[in-house]
């Protein structure tokens, strides 16, 4: 186990050290954040002494070095656009996505899982073949124009939710939070169902057709022999044999939430990370982006991390044939 572990860590590694030389690779052609921070009457002078403040003189090697040392650090800069730390701007704007990206993977996962079984057990009624019919939706649309016809559905017509903003927030020490308020949880809804609605339908149809292929095994029909009750098959029995392809999707899919925030904040124009990357892409911020694209690899990586780690204790298989291998 233990060598296992250290084998995918290091892979984890190498992994982030080159998406991140990829991605501060790509900012080099995003724009000249010069540009944008000296005025018209801007000399030659000024443009080289700049230039070199902000390392950008240096070659491609050093500075990406050189950024990834500040950032083991919890360095990540100062921003361009702000004048500020980088780490206290993502610190400010990290409980808004964070809150979102979790009533966002809560919806999709529980209704997913829900759902899907639930299709799988009445596969011929009215309900189920509704539902499936329903969710071509979440699949074929657009996050934004998901979320565009939310906004004019509850908030244009109806005008029962916020269509923008995250509402009245709380303070609690250095965390922001809109559980505590009114007009917090209702800024939440339609942003949250838009960003999870894809990840509810793609989890609930994986669901729906692991549970079929379980339905059919030998086993499930001896334990139908038995006389035990159907609850007892379908979930315990069926469900939980279900769920080994189903924690890899899930893991992948929760990854997607926070990558997809940006399009959904956008949108809603909620104060989170996402919405400050797009932002820093406009006014050429390299810091920001470097360190929001950094942070979400990081997530990406350590959750398959914990997937594999978790695949690895559940399946017995797996350790059987670790075992043999040695």
């Amino acid at each position: 186990m233990l060598a296992y572990l250290i084998r995918r860590v290091a892979q984890s590694g190498l992994v982030l050290l080159i998406v991140g030389m990829v991605a501060f690779g790509m900012f080099r052609f995003v724009g000249d954040p010069i540009d944008n921070m000296l005025g018209q009457e801007r000399t030659q002078e000024d443009i080289d002494r700049l230039r070199g403040q902000l390392g950008l003189d240096q070659p491609f090697a050093v500075q990406y070095f050189r950024f990834l040392e500040n950032a083991v650090q919890g360095n990540f800069g100062v921003s361009y656009r702000q004048g500020r730390p980088v780490s206290d701007i993502l610190l400010e704007r990290a409980p808004a996505t964070l809150e979102l990206a979790a009533v966002s993977g809560f919806l999709a996962i529980a209704m997913g899982i829900a759902l899907g079984v639930f299709t799988a057990i009445r596969r011929n009624g009215f309900s189920a073949n509704f539902i499936m019919s329903a969710s071509l939706i979440g699949v074929s649309l657009p996050t934004f124009l998901i979320g565009i016809l939310l906004i004019y559905i509850f908030s244009v017509e109806l005008g029962w939710l916020p269509s923008f903003g995250r509402g009245e927030t709380v303070r609690i020490g250095n965390w922001t939070t809109g559980f505590l308020t009114e007009t917090g949880l209702k800024a939440l809804v339609l942003p949250s169902i838009t960003l999870g609605l894809y990840q509810m339908t793609l989890i609930m149809r994986l669901v729906r057709s692991e549970m079929l292929e379980v339905l059919r095994q030998d086993y499930i029909r001896f334990a139908r022999a038995r006389g035990l009750r159907d609850r007892v098959v379908n979930f315990r029995h069926a469900l939980k044999n279900t769920m080994m392809p189903v924690i890899t999707v899930i893991g992948l899919q929760l990854g997607s939430i926070i990558a997809f925030a940006i399009i959904t904040e956008t949108v809603f124009q909620w104060p989170g990370v996402g919405l400050l990357f797009i932002n820093a892409i406009q006014f050429v911020d390299i810091p920001v982006m470097a360190a929001y694209l950094m942070l979400i690899s990081v997530m990406f990586v350590g959750i398959n991390l914990i997937v594999d780690v978790l695949y690895f204790l559940i399946d017995p298989r797996l350790r059987a044939d670790r075992a043999g291998a040695h």
